[in-house]
């Protein structure tokens, strides 16, 4: 995968308006204002963002919208927006207010036809669709699909629901695997791999960065776009570093 471009994408889970973060989902600390962060990782060299708000959906409301219009009008960079989108009409909100595309996971899966509704609305280039998972070895791919910010089992094969996602046309998929999530050991790289085998959509890297080498792993596994949250978040690696450390291991990386 050297000869396409990876970029760096720091990712803002919000909750109540602040920037927090997790381990396997749970243990949330705080972690910054997102306007504040946002515009700092974009004047460290961030290609993309995420903001994710993590407790929308089991909330049952909305994203955010005011705080994506003020990360908006902070960011050179574009960004993903996730949390609580579940309809045309939530996602065509949240993009007016200034995301360049928007990210949804337990909607879509609870009614599928909404991937295929969103890209014709809003056009493939603009729907992420997230896939948080957790092992489980009754599952063919060894993965389970889990929704509501990781709270509920599915009983659905993830690999399959990726197949199933990317027939769509959907253009981005991130899974991310609750058992590596703020854990710094390293992105799940079987769940990578089998993604990367499956499907034609761009694969992003997310959960359990701890170390640079970790961000290569991933590329190396077949992700594009490499996400983490804690260690950019707490200055254990710093953008420009981690790109000359990837570009010294023969990757490209965007610009």
């Amino acid at each position: 995968m050297k000869d396409k471009p990876l970029s760096i994408m720091p990712c803002l889970d919000m909750r109540n308006g602040r920037v927090v973060k997790g381990v396997h989902f749970v243990d949330i600390k705080d972690a910054g204002d997102p306007v504040e962060c946002a515009a700092a990782y974009c004047a460290k060299g961030a290609d993309e963002l995420a903001l994710l708000d993590i407790t929308a959906t089991v909330e049952g409301r909305e994203t955010m919208i005011d705080v994506v219009r003020r990360v908006a009008a902070a960011v050179t960079v574009p960004f993903t927006v996730g949390g609580g989108i579940a309809s045309l009409e939530i996602a065509g909100r949240v993009l007016e207010a200034g995301a360049d595309r928007i990210s949804t996971s337990s909607a879509v899966f609870r009614k599928p036809e909404l991937v295929g509704d969103l890209i014709r609305e809003f056009g493939r280039e603009r729907i992420t669709v997230a896939v948080d998972v957790d092992r489980n070895e009754k599952m063919d791919s060894g993965y389970e699909v889990y929704i509501d910010g990781g709270r509920t089992a599915t009983g659905y094969d993830a690999v399959q629901w990726a197949k199933r996602v990317d027939g769509y046309g959907v253009s981005v998929i991130l899974p991310t695997s609750k058992a590596t999530d703020g854990a710094r050991t390293g992105f799940d790289l079987p769940l990578i791999r089998a993604m990367r085998s499956a499907v034609s959509a761009g694969i992003v890297a997310s959960g359990g960065a701890g170390s640079m080498q970790h961000f290569a792993d991933a590329a190396e596994a077949g992700a594009t776009v490499l996400l983490a949250a804690s260690v950019f978040h707490f200055h254990l690696i710093d953008i420009p570093e981690l790109k000359q450390f990837l570009a010294g291991r023969g990757f490209k990386i965007a610009v």
